[in-house]
């Protein structure tokens, strides 16, 4: 045991909420020390998950285009896929941006701690480097960011390398002829456009009515006929009652009204069926940090734990477990323990699936909306009506927006469609900046773009959109 350092901020774990609460720390002023088990900052996100599969994702929206040029007088040759050479260049991005996070801790000079962490009481914890080579570390405050790992399903475990979850999909060991995807989920929609893009037969199973459980119906509709499309099937309404390892992949059966054939053999299995926290095996029953039945620590408005000491972001914090929501718990847990008048009181915060067409929402939604019993209106602009996607060849797209009809201010935004992650992003600013929908309607967008959505949607609400004759009705 070497002797007991001392710091003022210690962050454990360093994906996108724990170095972001390193850095702005640093940049406090404060004295921080970070400990994590990789060598270079980026957590789960940059190294198993945002990332990699975005690099991936990107490469499958290329071959489907190449594909989709047919209709336009192009047509292009099958590719010719080099899953080694797509795996180093998916590798490559991933070490240039943790290789830049490494270069950015030690210009704010801060101590980083390669090892896990491990409380022994509610201001030291000891840390266990990969040689096992233990330390302590005593500190004023700590900031817990370990993140989360793929939830399993020990009934549906099987001893078999071809059972993959979303870390070792990501690896892209080869392209299965055929890939079960359990879970309709983000993660998984995403890893199964993926493989079926490089020419796997992709299936999926999902045991509540839809994919995506929680968004818009008239979202999902629309990503749904596009998925259909790629994969072979997805059936809702039911689930996997068994697996068994075979020599050559994994025999699977199941059932549900969606079900067309009980038994089916798959080259590979994706195992999709969300996350849980890794607040476990940290020695939390050292301290006065409480957990909740799901595993969550829980924080209050500052993300300050039961603990006065210790705060808590990110995955291990709650839902939803997004890595900007991470980023900014962590500014707002630093300011806080800072001594600054600051709370994580967020009125949106984006959800995206990178799928082909993309989806994405930020605040209220329609489907909560009805849930709450709320009244509202709901602004529907189809991007058939839009000239930027009738030149790009994708009218596959809607933008809608939630309404509060008696201040008529914006609610939420739904898109589903080209590039919905990016637009996004002006709805999360018109929820949080409390804009109207005059605020939307009076803001010139440049022409052709598909923002124009946005603007025509909010043109809508007045009966005076110019691409869709649609006036208001009459109270």
């Amino acid at each position: 045991m070497s002797d007991i350092t001392k710091t003022h901020l210690a962050v454990i774990g360093a994906g996108p909420g724990g170095y972001a609460a390193a850095f702005l720390a640093a940049d406090l002023g404060l004295d921080v020390t970070v400990i994590d088990p990789e060598k270079n900052p980026g957590g789960v996100c940059l190294y198993r998950g945002c990332i990699p599969s975005k690099a991936l994702l990107h490469v499958a929206k290329l071959i489907n285009e190449t594909r989709e040029a047919k209709k336009w007088g192009i047509t292009f040759a099958s590719p010719d896929i080099n899953v080694q050479q797509l795996r180093d260049w998916k590798n490559d991005v991933v070490k240039k941006l943790t290789g830049g996070l490494g270069q950015l801790i030690k210009q704010r000079k801060i101590n980083h701690i390669q090892g896990r962490a491990h409380f022994l009481d509610s201001n030291t914890i000891e840390i266990i480097n990969e040689n096992s080579d233990k330390s302590r570390l005593q500190f004023d405050y700590a900031v817990l960011a370990t993140g989360s790992r793929p939830a399993k399903i020990p009934a549906l475990s099987v001893d078999s390398p071809r059972l993959l979850n979303s870390t070792s999909a990501l690896n892209l060991e080869d392209v299965p002829k055929s890939l079960l995807v359990i879970g309709g989920g983000y993660i998984g929609l995403e890893m199964g456009s993926v493989y079926a893009a490089l020419g796997s037969k992709v299936s999926v199973v999902e045991m509540m009515p839809n994919i995506l459980p929680g968004a818009d119906k008239d979202l999902i509709k629309i990503l749904k006929k596009s998925l259909d499309e790629k994969f072979d099937k997805i059936m809702v309404n039911a689930k996997v009652t068994n697996m068994k390892a075979l020599d050559d992949g994994i025999r699977v059966s199941f059932e549900g009204d969606d079900v067309h054939q009980n038994n089916q053999k798959f080259d590979k299995v994706l195992m999709s069926i969300g996350r849980q926290p890794n607040s476990d095996g940290l020695g939390l029953e050292n301290t006065s940090v409480k957990t909740d039945q799901k595993g969550f620590v829980v924080v209050d408005d500052q993300r300050r734990t039961a603990d006065p000491s210790i705060y808590a972001i990110g995955d291990i914090a709650g839902e939803p477990m997004l890595a900007h929501k991470a980023s900014h718990e962590g500014h707002v847990a630093v300011e806080a323990i800072a001594g600054h008048k600051v709370a994580f009181e967020p009125q949106a915060i984006p959800a995206v699936v990178f799928t082909n067409p993309e989806m994405a929402w930020a605040g209220l939604t329609e489907e909560q909306a009805k849930q709450q019993g709320r009244n509202v209106e709901v602004m529907r602009f189809p991007w058939a009506a839009s000239g930027r996607a009738l030149t790009m060849d994708r009218t596959d797209g809607l933008t809608k927006l939630i309404v509060d009809p008696e201040t008529e201010r914006i609610l939420g935004m739904g898109i589903v469609g080209a590039g919905a992650g990016e637009l996004i992003a002006e709805g999360v600013l018109a929820i949080e900046m409390a804009a109207n929908v005059t605020d939307l309607k009076l803001s010139i967008h440049p022409h052709p773009t598909l923002s124009e959505t946005v603007m025509e949607s909010a043109e809508m609400f007045f009966g005076q959109s110019t691409h869709i004759y649609r006036p208001r009705r009459k109270k």
